[in-house]
C-alpha cells in the first residue's frame, strides 16, 4: 500500500459519514452510497472490512446498518487505511536493486505517511465537516453509544 488508494478514500468517507449520521439509528449502506455517489457493491465489502477491524459495528435487522464501534476521537485515519489496504507484497520486483534500495525507500515513506494519518482522527474530520457546513443537518450529539 502506498498513499491513499480509492478504496482507502471510500473507507474514510464512509466512516466519517457514519460518524455524522449514525445517531440515534444506525446508518444503512444504501444511504451512504446515495450521499457518496458510489455503487453499493463497492461500499459493502469495505464496510464489512471496517466492521471486522473494530472500527464500525454492524447492526442487523430492518432498521440495521452501521454505527461507530468506538468514539470518534479513538478512530485514527491510519486505522481505517490499514483496515482496508493491508500491507502488500512491497514496492515492485524482487530484484537485488529493488530489495536493497527501492523497497526500503518505499517502506520508510509509507511508515511516515501512516504516522501522519495516525495523528488525525475521525473527530478531527467531523469537526471540519461541521465547520465547513458539509454536515448542516447534523447536531452535536454524543460521540458514542453503549
Amino acid at each position: 500500500m502506498t498513499g491513499f488508494s480509492r478504496k482507502a478514500v471510500l473507507a474514510v468517507e464512509a466512516v466519517l459519514d457514519v460518524a455524522l449520521h449514525a445517531q440515534p439509528d444506525p446508518v444503512q449502506a444504501r444511504e451512504i452510497t446515495k450521499r457518496q455517489g458510489v455503487p453499493q457493491r463497492h461500499l459493502e465489502p469495505v464496510m464489512q472490512q471496517l466492521a471486522r477491524a473494530g472500527i464500525l459495528r454492524g447492526v442487523r435487522g430492518p432498521k440495521g446498518g452501521y454505527t461507530l464501534a468506538r468514539e470518534r476521537r479513538r478512530i485514527a485515519i491510519g486505522d481505517i487505511v490499514r483496515a482496508v489496504a493491508p500491507e502488500d507484497d512491497g514496492c515492485g520486483s524482487t530484484s537485488p536493486l529493488n530489495e536493497a534500495v527501492i523497497a526500503p525507500f518505499c517502506a520508510a515513506h509509507e511508515d511516515a505517511f501512516l504516522k501522519t494519518l495516525d495523528g488525525t482522527t475521525i473527530e478531527d474530520l467531523w469537526r471540519e465537516a461541521k465547520a465547513k457546513g458539509v454536515a448542516q443537518d447534523v447536531d452535536d450529539r454524543r460521540d458514542f453509544t453503549i
